[in-house]
């Protein structure tokens, strides 16, 4: 399979790249660190790592025209880029924080979307994975910029699938609680409980490969 994924320099998207790496799938990944993505492209010469802010929709569409170039359109595409707010309550976070995250979390997967979805429409075929998180169906203090993203990509999950064509799906997958550098920077105590990344992805990558239409619109989360 042919397999997008963004935010592949750290984190989940990381880990979910070298696993579908390991299992023998093409990766087309992007991430905003420069050397991280040079570390990829070093390790995996026979994949397609990109240096992309995925929040400006002129780089994503560049990386999108020379990515699609390769063959064909993505099997799965997995909108995994995001970022955490600051903590604190809403009326502290500053216009640029918010700008900041909702550029990231919003506006780059519907960047990604905009340049990635035609080819697959046009195959009437492919699954659309957008990360979501349990904030992205409940609420906490001092999260609500991030909660509000994640409620957004829940609302735009579930549009985008009604307006897809049969035999797609697109459905927003939360993680669960994962050890990570954006859980520690938040709750750096509580973080060393979760499961790490290594193991979690050992039920998220094949959870992932086996969406299909049948799952079109539903929110699911990785047991």
């Amino acid at each position: 399979m042919k397999i997008v994924i963004t935010g592949v320099t750290r984190g989940l998207g990381r880990a979910l790249a070298e696993y579908y790496i390991k299992e023998g799938h093409e990766i087309i990944g992007c991430g905003r660190s420069g050397p991280e993505i040079f570390e990829l492209r070093m390790e995996h010469p026979d994949h397609h790592f990109s240096v992309v802010d995925v929040g400006l929709d002129n780089k994503v569409s560049l990386w999108a025209t020379e990515a699609l170039g390769i063959g064909e359109a993505p099997d799965i595409l997995i909108n995994n880029a995001g970022m955490m707010n600051r903590l604190a309550p809403l009326w502290e976070q500053t216009d640029a924080e918010f700008t900041t995250l909702v550029d990231v979390n919003l506006r780059g997967v519907a960047n990604v979307l905009r340049h990635f979805l035609p080819p697959m429409i046009k195959a009437e075929c492919g699954v659309i994975v957008n990360m979501s998180s349990g904030w992205g169906r409940a609420v906490s203090p001092d999260v609500g910029s991030y909660c509000m993203s994640k409620w957004g990509i829940e609302g735009l999950t579930k549009a985008l699938a009604v307006e897809l064509p049969d035999g797609m799906a697109a459905v927003p997958l939360s993680p669960g609680t994962v050890d990570t550098d954006m859980l520690r920077s938040c709750w750096a105590e509580g973080a060393g409980s979760s499961p790490k990344t290594e193991e979690w992805v050992q039920s998220a990558g094949p959870y992932i490969l086996a969406i299909g239409a049948k799952d079109n619109g539903c929110s699911l989360t990785v047991p």
